[in-house]
């Protein structure tokens, strides 16, 4: 069995911001962490609160989302082991920006934002990764805004997809598993679940998804990537990719 203090350090070793910190400073730091259990659904850190902890995922899955002021959601993504939540606040001081719940049983490793920031300055390999980080994050909110601002609705799912599969890709198809939930596409791209639905049915016609038990299959990431800037799809139908679904397979809410 074992001891819930190489528990904790194990935890820590397979974060990315972390991985070059020799093991007697990861020791030190996991005895920093308190360490947090969430249920599936609870609030993890709510938006405009003042607390500036950070949490680092060490597993599950965190859901990073705000509501509108009509109860719309806006879902920005989620985030899994290796992730961070709530380090904005800690850096700036300023109140929290989103909410962030637990999309499933989810173990963090908290640090206070003094402890964070002090991390960020006595660890130089930290602190070059979480600005790696950051500017990764603003390239990723850039795109995206300039997708809900020049993009149509239909435009906008198949982009969605497009990146959904690109972080997967493999002999030019991803599999997606598992398969996106339609309400959670919506929430990302500003539209319906119904828009959504419609959409990929509308993609597996032509061959360029097709579901798989509990996953979705992007049966040709190059052809979505052409559909999306506008060239006509290509999708060539294989014994893994039929061109028209059968109709028990085709797209329905969620």
């Amino acid at each position: 069995m074992v001891a819930p203090a190489q528990m904790s350090f194990l935890g820590l070793a397979r974060n990315p911001m972390l991985s070059e910190l020799p093991p007697d400073r990861l020791s030190r730091l996991a005895a920093q962490c308190r360490w947090k259990r969430f249920a599936a659904g609870q609030v993890i850190v709510s938006r405009h609160a003042p607390s500036g902890d950070v949490h680092l995922i060490v597993d599950g899955r965190v859901r990073i989302h705000v509501y509108s002021s009509d109860g719309r959601e806006v879902l920005f993504t989620h985030t899994q082991e290796g992730g961070i939540v709530g380090d904005l606040a800690a850096v700036d001081g300023g109140l929290r920006t989103a909410d962030a719940h637990a999309s499933s049983a989810v173990l963090c490793a908290t640090l206070s934002a003094e402890d964070f920031r002090q991390l960020l300055h006595e660890e130089r390999s930290v602190e070059e990764k979480y600005v790696r980080y950051l500017v990764g994050l603003v390239r990723s909110l850039t795109n995206h805004v300039i997708e809900l601002s020049t993009l149509g609705v239909q435009n906008r799912i198949r982009a969605e997809m497009l990146r959904l599969a690109q972080g997967q890709a493999e002999a030019g198809q991803a599999k997606l598993q598992p398969a996106p939930r339609h309400a959670d596409l919506a929430a990302r791209v500003g539209t319906s679940r119904e828009q959504v639905t419609r959409e990929l049915s509308a993609l597996t016609r032509q061959g360029l998804l097709q579901k798989s038990g509990g996953a979705l299959l992007v049966t040709d990431v190059r052809g979505l990537q052409a559909l999306v800037h506008g060239a006509p799809a290509t999708a060539v139908p294989t014994s893994r990719a039929p061109r028209t679904a059968p109709r028990g397979e085709q797209y329905r809410p969620r």
